[in-house]
């Protein structure tokens, strides 16, 4: 029996047994029980979120560029009559 599986069949329900993963190994160095460590692990989320939503935006403004001047030029052409 595996040490998890172990700790799950003797009832033992510890952060290190529950939370197995990236979570699991940041409860076992202690990084989450730390205020300072909670708050390098809450800046580094927020600069993800902040990294991949710059990306999704450049993405949109791309999309949206290009539909403008699709649009533009169908209305063009179907106000000169040659759609």
């Amino acid at each position: 029996m595996t040490t998890f599986a172990a700790a799950v069949a003797s009832g033992i329900t510890t952060a290190h047994a529950s939370v197995p993963g990236i979570p699991g190994a940041l409860t076992q160095a202690g990084v989450l029980g730390d205020p300072m460590g909670q708050l390098l692990i809450a800046l580094v989320v927020i600069a993800v979120v902040i990294v991949v939503g710059k990306f999704l935006l450049s993405l949109a403004w791309r999309l949206i560029t290009i539909a403008v001047v699709v649009v533009a030029v169908a209305f063009g052409l179907s106000a000169a009559g040659l759609i």
